[in-house]
């Protein structure tokens, strides 16, 4: 395994702020296991950062002072100032070296760094069962490890992932968040579990982490989530279904584009343009040709997720006689950048002057689906001259789509309970 030192300091220089019920006593004792004078300490205590400028040790003045800034954070603002935090560990292990008069002391005041990643990841598995604060610090350290590929880390986070009944649901949340760093088919039946208990807070994630690893077994209860009251689970499904581009879903979603809840009715479109294929677009177009509102926005741009292939009727659709369908097609039309196009979005924004029932112009559509489409071609010319100098050619439809997920309008993020709609 990669020799983590660094990493298990840093972190380390963190937790030994995070561990002390009294920081700026802890600060303090630090000071005095440098060996400076009691009024030096006194000095740097009270704010005096030039204390130690007679220090014979530029790494015992550089501890020195880094505490001293410290300890002058909590007393004046009472913020930890974590860039300065986890340089103390690092600097006290050099101090002790430099000055091995000096390592008994410093090791009494700071802890004994630990041997290596897994003492570590112990303990943060160990605090999961802590209080709240303790347990939150300790899922990040968790992922921040599992980041490095260490796999006691990723095993920790799998039990957290396995088990949604005992966890803080904030802090399951975050590991499902992050499932691509650890998940694999051994946490499947514990997902499965999760998504099965719909009244729980989180069922909205387990169904995100489900498609997120590929679990198809998923799938009807997924599904099932499509009526659940909850508004943001109703859009989660929705989410993990085109996740997972599922075709037997297609009837449950097209029943969602009637969903009483915009967003909704927007990631069923967004999930039906993931799904694709001929009974999905003929679903969004249908809704589309229905709705007529310049406010479907969102079904133009699912419509678009299909490409070429939608192109020529889409310039079609440019020549209805309802304004609506008109300014919904240039908005596609846009979103597909596609040089058939262009002709079509110019004319338009030139010359149609009829109004959209929400009062704007069809003229307007037509601008706005052209700087869409100026945008999407840039970003193709850029991603072209770096495929070029790294010698990669890509399936064109995939860079299509790499394309039209950069510039297309996408639902809001994730978020935790508690902290976002619904």
């Amino acid at each position: 395994m990669t020799d983590h030192r660094d990493d298990v300091l840093r972190l380390w220089g963190r937790q030994l702020y995070e561990r002390q019920g009294e920081p700026l006593a802890w600060a303090e004792a630090v000071l005095e296991a440098t060996g400076r004078p009691p009024s030096a300490v006194t000095a740097a205590m009270a704010g005096r950062l030039d204390a130690l400028a007679d220090s014979p040790s530029d790494c015992a003045q550089l501890l020195f002072r880094t505490v001293a800034k410290l300890a002058a954070n909590l007393r004046g603002e009472g913020c930890y100032d974590a860039d300065v935090g986890t340089r103390i560990g690092q600097l006290a292990l050099r101090l002790g070296e430099l000055e091995p008069l000096l390592a008994g002391p410093l090791g009494d005041a700071l802890g004994h760094p630990p041997d290596g990643p897994t003492s570590l990841v112990t303990v943060h598995a160990a605090e999961l069962g802590r209080n709240r604060t303790i347990r939150m610090r300790a899922i990040d350290a968790l992922l921040e490890w599992a980041e490095l590929g260490h796999p006691q880390a990723r095993a920790a986070l799998s039990e957290v992932a396995s088990d949604h009944r005992t966890q803080d649901v904030t802090v399951w949340t975050k590991a499902l968040n992050r499932i691509a760093l650890f998940g694999d088919a051994s946490v499947e039946p514990g997902l499965l579990r999760a998504l099965a208990d719909t009244g729980h807070r989180g069922v909205r994630w387990s169904a995100l982490a489900c498609a997120e690893l590929g679990f198809r077994r998923a799938v009807p209860l997924i599904t099932a989530l499509l009526e659940h009251p909850d508004p943001m689970v109703r859009e989660g499904a929705c989410e993990a279904l085109g996740l997972l581009a599922e075709p037997a879903a297609i009837p449950a979603l097209t029943a969602r584009l009637n969903d009483e809840t915009g967003w909704v009715r927007s990631r069923a479109a967004l999930a039906l343009g993931q799904i694709g294929g001929d009974r999905a677009l003929a679903v969004l177009w249908q809704a589309m040709m229905e709705l007529r509102n310049p406010k479907a926005s969102y079904l133009a741009s699912a419509i678009a997720a299909f490409g070429p292939p939608v192109v020529d009727d889409l310039i079609t659709l440019t020549t209805d006689p309802d304004p609506d369908l008109r300014a919904l097609a240039c908005r596609a039309l846009g979103s597909t950048a596609d040089d058939r196009a262009l002709p079509a979005l110019e004319h338009l924004a030139a010359h149609d002057l009829a109004r959209t029932t929400l009062g704007g112009l069809v003229a307007t559509a037509a601008k706005q689906g052209l700087r869409t489409a100026h945008r999407m071609r840039a970003h193709r010319i850029d991603l072209s001259s770096t495929l070029i100098s790294t010698d990669v050619h890509p399936d064109p439809r995939a860079t299509w789509h790499q394309e039209t997920k950069a510039c297309r309008w996408r639902p809001g993020p994730r978020r935790a309970p508690g902290t976002g709609r619904g």
